[in-house]
C-alpha cells in the first residue's frame, strides 16, 4: 500500500538513479544512448507509481530535459554524435507528457469510481437499514391485529364473520411471511459461524414444529449424524422448502424430511406428494436470483436456500418425488472422517500380557 513515506523514498531513489545515469551520459560521449533512455524510463515508472503535484511533475520534466539536452548538445558540438540524434530529447519529452496526461485521466477516473462506490455502499446500507426497520416495526402491529382478529372470531360464530376473519387471518399470515422474507433477504450475504450439530435431532425438531401448522402426513427419517452447520440458517432454508411443500400439497398429502450420508457428503431432502414441479421450470428455479419471480413464487425462498447451502460449499437439488410430487434437497460435500486405527499394545511399545 502506498504511503507518503514510500512515495518520498521512491522519489529519492529515482533522483539518485537519474543522477548516476546523467553522470554516465557526460563521461561516455557517443555511448550515452542507454543511460539517456534509462533516465526517461525511470522517470515514467516513478511517476506511474507515485502521486505528484503538477508543479513537481513540471519541475522534474524540466530538470531531465535540461540536463540530458545540454549533454546531448555538448556531445553533438564536440562531434561525438550527429546533431539529428539530439531530436530524441523533444520526442522523449513529448512521449512523457502524453503518458502523464493519460495517468492523470486514470487518476481522475479512479477517484470518480471510488466516489460512486462509496455512494453505492451508503445507499445499500441505508436501504438495508430501512428494510430491517420496516420489517421489525411491522411485526408488532401484525401480531396485535392477528390477536384482535382471533378474539373477534372466537366471540362471533355467524358464518359470515367466521369466513371474513379467516380471510383477514390469511392475509395477516402473508404479511408476516413477507416481513420475515425481507429480513432473510438482507441476511443472504452475511457470514454465520458454524458449529457441530446433531443433524438427525435437528431435522426431527423441525418436523415437529411444522406438524401442527398443516394437516399433512408428516414423517422424518435421517442418518447423517454430527456435522458442522449453522443451525439457525439451516432451519431457515428448510422452513422455506417445507413452506413450499405445504403450499403445493393438500390435507392428507405426504411431506417427508429425509437425511442420509455417503462417502462424499450428506443430503437433506424435503419430499411431498403434491402437484410436483414441471421439468421445464427446474432450471429457472436452480438459477433464479433473489427477487426474480419464478414459476412457483417470488424466488426469495429458494434464494435463501441457495445462500445457505452455498455457504457450506454445497448445492440445491430439485427433482421429482417418488409419489409424483417434488423432491428438493441440500447436497453438501463432507467426506466421512477417517476413524483412528486401534492401537495395539505391541505397537505402542508396551509388553503384551
Amino acid at each position: 500500500m502506498r504511503t507518503p513515506s514510500t512515495e518520498r523514498l521512491l522519489a529519492l531513489v529515482w533522483i539518485v538513479f537519474a543522477t548516476v545515469n546523467v553522470v554516465l551520459m557526460w563521461f561516455l560521449p557517443g555511448q550515452e544512448t542507454v543511460p539517456f533512455h534509462l533516465v526517461w524510463i525511470s522517470l515514467a515508472l516513478v511517476y506511474g507509481f507515485t502521486t505528484w503535484r503538477l508543479s513537481w511533475m513540471v519541475a522534474a520534466l524540466l530538470a531531465v530535459t535540461t540536463t540530458t539536452g545540454v549533454i546531448l548538445a555538448h556531445h553533438a558540438a564536440a562531434g561525438e554524435i550527429r546533431w539529428e540524434e539530439t531530436a530524441e530529447e523533444p520526442l522523449m519529452a513529448t512521449i512523457f507528457i502524453v503518458m502523464a496526461w493519460h495517468v492523470h485521466r486514470r487518476h481522475v477516473l479512479l477517484q470518480e469510481m471510488r466516489r460512486l462506490g462509496a455512494a453505492e455502499r451508503d445507499r445499500a446500507h441505508r436501504q438495508e437499514l430501512l428494510v430491517r426497520l420496516a420489517s421489525h416495526e411491522l411485526r408488532t402491529p401484525l401480531t396485535i391485529a392477528r390477536g384482535y382478529t382471533e378474539l373477534l372470531r372466537s366471540t362471533h360464530h355467524d358464518p359470515t364473520t367466521v369466513d371474513d376473519t379467516a380471510v383477514v387471518l390469511d392475509e395477516l399470515d402473508k404479511a408476516t411471511r413477507i416481513a420475515h422474507r425481507l429480513v432473510t433477504l438482507m441476511q443472504l450475504e452475511e457470514q454465520h459461524p458454524v458449529r457441530p450439530v446433531d443433524l438427525d435431532a435437528e431435522l426431527a425438531r423441525i418436523a415437529r414444529r411444522w406438524e401442527p401448522a398443516a394437516d399433512r402426513d408428516w414423517s422424518c427419517r435421517s442418518a447423517i449424524g454430527l456435522t458442522r452447520v449453522n443451525p439457525e440458517r439451516l432451519e431457515t432454508a428448510l422452513d422455506c422448502l417445507i413452506e413450499n411443500a405445504v403450499k403445493f400439497t393438500g390435507p392428507g398429502d405426504r411431506i417427508a424430511l429425509r437425511g442420509h450420508r455417503d462417502a462424499t457428503g450428506w443430503t437433506v431432502e424435503v419430499l411431498d406428494s403434491g402437484t410436483g414441479i414441471r421439468p421445464e421450470a427446474v432450471a429457472d428455479l436452480l438459477a433464479g436470483r433473489p427477487g426474480r419471480p419464478t414459476a412457483t413464487g417470488t424466488g426469495l425462498g429458494l434464494a435463501s436456500v441457495r445462500a445457505v447451502v452455498g455457504a457450506l460449499g454445497g448445492r440445491l437439488t430439485i427433482g421429482a418425488g417418488p409419489d409424483g410430487g417434488a423432491r428438493v434437497g441440500l447436497r453438501v460435500p463432507e467426506p466421512v472422517p477417517a476413524r483412528p486405527e486401534p492401537v495395539h499394545p505391541a505397537s505402542a511399545g508396551q509388553p503384551v500380557a
